[in-house]
C-alpha cells in the first residue's frame, strides 16, 4: 500500500473496536481503492463484528481466506505441506503469522501441520482461534471437530458438527464425518444412515464404502460389509485399506481373481506405503488360507518392514518403563499409598496382549445381565500422562501425589467414560490391552475395579499380532523380535504385580477357556464376584457392536481354529523364539523372576 493508504489503514485499525462507525467509511473507501486486499478484507471483518454486522462481517472473514489463497508464502507453504516437508512448511507459516496474527489461512494451515505430528492440544488451540477471528470458515471448524474425534472428546466434536450442520446442511464431508463421531461412541445405527445417505449422493467415493463397511462389520452385518468393501474396490482396486478390511473379517477367502487383482495393485507405480503395507498384509492372509506359507510370510515380513519404519518403536522404551514401574511399585509403596483412590467398583479392566483373547472374553462378561461391554478406552493412558504431569513424573514420582489426587484421578476415570455407558448395568468393560503397563496406577485410583489378564501361548499370540495391522498405535507388533520382548516385559510386569498384589488381578489362560469354557467362565464370574448365568456361555449369540478384529471371530462358537496358526512358519519363527527366551517353555507358568533377561 503507499504511504497514504497505510496512513489509512492505520487509523481505520486504530478506531475499529472502540469507534467502528468512524472506521467503517475509512476501511470500505480504502478496499474500493485497493480490492482483494487480504489486510484489508480482515480489517473490515473486524469493524463489522464490533457494529454487530454479522453478515457482512463473515462475508469479509472469507474474502480475505480466499484472497490469501494467492499469497505467495502460502503457496510454498501448501505445497510442502502436499509434499509433507513439514521442515519447509513450519518456519514460513511462524514468518507468516509473525508479520499477520490473524490470518486465518496460515493459522489453519500451522494447525495441520501441528495434527500431523501428533500435537493435537497445539491443533485444536490454533483452530479455535480461527473459527473465533471467522466463525463461517466452515473448513476450520471441521477441522476442529476432527481434532476433537481424534482426542475421544466426542461431545465437543458432535458440537461443532452441529454448528456445521445448521451452517451447510447438505455438505457430505461433514456428514461422514458425524458417522464416525457417532460410531466411536456406539451410535451405529444412526451412524450407518448416514453413511447411506451419503452415498446415495456420493457413490463413487471409494473410502466412504469402506467406513460404511466398518461401521456394518462393527454391528454384525457381515454380508452387506463386505459388499461394501466390495463397491469401494470396483471404484478403486487399489486403495490396499479396503482389501486388508476384507482380510480382517477373518472368516472372508479370497479367490483366484482377488489374489491377481492385489497382486496388480501392488504393480502400481502410484501406489503410496499406506495402501503398499495394506496390501501385503491382505495378500498375506489370502496366501496363508491357500497354504502358501513361505509367500505369505513375505508379505507380512514386506508390510510389517514398511509400518516399523514408519512408527520407529523403540523396544528398550519398553524395557526401561516396566523397569521403572516394578521399582516403584514395591510392597512398601502400595501399603503405604494403596489406600486412596475412587472406590467405586464399576469398572472391569481386561488387558494383556493384543489378539490374546480379551474380545472373546469381553463378549462372555458382556452377556452378563451385570456387565456393559463398551470398547478399548484411551483414558487410562491419558490419567498416566495427567498424573505425571501432577507429580512431576512417572512412575518414579507417584509418592508425591496424594490421597485427594489419587481419588480424583479416579473420578476423572469415571467421568471421562460415562458417554460410553449406554445400558444403565453396574459394571462395564475397557479392554485396552495396553493397560497392562499400568495395572500398579489402576490399583492406585481405583483399588476396587476388577482386573483381568488375558493370556495366550507365546508364539500363536506374538505371530498372530505380526499378521495383523492394526489402525493405530501397538507399535511393538512390527518385528519379531520387538513383539517377543514386548511380550517377555508384559509377562515381566505381570509376574511382578502378582507377586505384590496377590490376587489383585484373574489370569484367563486362552488355551484352557477354549477346553473348558464353562469352568474357565464359572472362575472368571467368581472371580468378579458375578453370579453364574447361561447366557455366558452362549455368547455367541449376543448381537452387540465389536469394533476388533475379533469381531467376527466372536460371532461363532467357541473354537479352535486359531490355535497352533505359527506352526507352518515355524522355521521362520528362530527371532521371536529367541526374544520370548524362559517364557516360551514354561507356558502357561511363568519362570521364576530373577531368570527374566534384561535386554535393555
Amino acid at each position: 500500500m503507499a504511504d497514504d493508504a497505510d496512513m489509512a489503514f492505520a487509523r481505520a485499525a486504530s478506531l475499529a473496536e472502540a469507534e467502528p462507525a468512524a472506521a467503517l467509511p475509512i476501511a470500505q473507501s480504502l478496499l474500493a481503492r485497493l480490492p482483494g486486499q487480504p489486510d484489508l478484507l480482515r480489517l473490515l471483518g473486524r469493524i463489522h463484528r464490533a457494529l454487530g454486522h454479522n453478515d457482512a462481517a463473515e462475508q469479509a472473514e472469507l474474502a480475505a481466506i480466499r484472497a490469501s489463497v494467492d499469497d505467495p508464502t502460502l503457496q510454498q507453504a501448501a505445497r510442502a505441506l502436499v509434499a509433507n516437508e513439514l521442515h519447509v512448511a513450519e518456519p514460513l507459516l511462524r514468518a507468516q503469522l509473525k508479520a499477520c496474527p490473524v490470518d486465518v489461512a496460515a493459522i489453519r494451515m500451522m494447525a495441520e501441520l501441528a495434527a500431523r505430528i501428533g500435537r493435537y492440544r497445539d491443533a485444536e488451540a490454533l483452530l479455535r482461534r480461527a473459527v473465533e477471528l471467522a466463525p463461517g470458515f466452515t473448513a476450520a471448524r471441521a477441522n476442529l471437530a476432527t481434532i476433537l474425534h481424534r482426542q475421544n472428546r466426542t461431545t465437543e466434536a458432535l458440537a461443532e458438527l452441529d454448528r456445521l450442520h445448521d451452517a451447510d446442511p447438505g455438505n457430505a464431508a461433514h456428514a461422514t464425518l458425524r458417522a464416525a463421531v457417532l460410531g466411536r461412541v456406539g451410535e451405529y445405527e444412526e451412524a450407518i444412515a448416514l453413511y447411506r445417505e451419503v452415498l446415495a449422493q456420493r457413490p463413487d467415493q471409494p473410502k466412504i464404502w469402506m467406513s460404511f463397511g466398518h461401521a456394518l462389520k462393527t454391528v454384525g452385518e457381515q454380508d452387506e460389509a463386505i459388499a461394501a468393501y466390495r463397491r469401494g474396490l470396483a471404484i478403486d482396486p487399489t486403495l490396499g485399506e479396503i482389501w486388508w478390511s476384507l482380510a480382517n473379517l477373518k472368516t472372508v477367502r479370497f479367490a483366484p481373481a482377488d489374489l491377481d487383482a492385489m497382486k496388480q495393485a501392488l504393480q502400481s507405480s502410484t501406489l503410496d506405503d499406506d495402501d503398499r503395507l495394506h496390501l501385503d498384509f491382505a495378500l498375506g492372509k489370502a496366501l496363508d488360507d491357500a497354504g502358501e506359507h513361505p509367500a505369505a510370510f513375505a508379505h507380512y515380513a514386506s508390510g510389517n518392514a514398511i509400518r516399523r519404519a514408519q512408527l520407529g518403536y523403540d523396544p528398550d522404551e519398553t524395557s526401561r518403563e516396566v523397569d521403572a514401574t516394578i521399582a516403584r511399585f514395591t510392597p512398601d509403596f502400595i501399603a503405604t499409598h494403596g489406600g486412596g483412590g475412587c472406590p467405586a467398583p464399576d469398572p472391569i479392566f481386561i488387558l494383556g496382549m493384543p489378539r490374546a483373547g480379551s474380545t472373546l472374553i469381553e463378549q462372555i462378561l458382556a452377556c452378563h445381565s451385570q456387565v456393559e461391554g463398551t470398547m478399548e478406552l484411551p483414558d487410562i493412558p491419558r490419567l498416566v500422562a495427567k498424573a505425571a504431569g501432577l507429580a512431576g513424573g512417572y512412575p518414579d514420582r507417584l509418592d508425591h501425589l496424594v490421597a485427594d489426587q489419587l481419588r480424583q484421578l479416579g473420578q476423572d476415570y469415571l467421568d471421562a467414560t460415562r458417554v460410553q455407558r449406554r445400558e444403565g448395568k453396574a459394571f462395564f468393560i475397557d479392554k485396552l490391552p495396553n493397560n497392562w503397563l499400568h495395572v500398579g496406577f489402576i490399583h492406585l485410583i481405583l483399588p476396587s475395579a476388577r482386573i483381568i489378564d488375558a493370556r495366550r501361548h507365546p508364539l500363536d499370540c506374538c505371530f498372530s499380532n505380526f499378521r495383523q495391522h492394526f489402525a493405530r498405535g501397538q507399535g511393538f507388533s512390527y518385528g519379531l523380535d520387538d513383539i517377543g520382548r514386548y511380550y517377555a516385559d508384559y509377562v515381566r510386569l505381570m509376574a511382578h504385580i502378582d507377586a505384590v498384589l496377590p490376587g489383585r488381578v484373574h489370569r484367563v489362560i486362552h488355551e484352557q477357556l477354549l477346553d473348558d469354557p464353562e469352568g474357565e467362565v464359572r472362575a472368571l464370574l467368581a472371580a468378579l464376584d458375578l453370579p453364574f448365568e447361561e447366557a455366558c456361555l452362549d455368547f455367541h449369540s449376543n448381537r452387540r457392536a465389536v469394533r476388533t478384529a475379533s469381531s467376527e471371530q466372536v460371532r461363532r462358537p467357541i473354537n479352535r481354529d486359531g490355535v497352533g496358526q505359527w506352526r507352518p512358519y515355524a522355521a521362520m519363527l528362530e527371532p521371536l523364539r529367541a526374544a520370548l527366551g524362559p517364557i516360551l517353555d514354561s507356558y502357561p507358568e511363568v519362570p521364576p523372576l530373577c531368570s527374566f533377561r534384561n535386554t535393555a
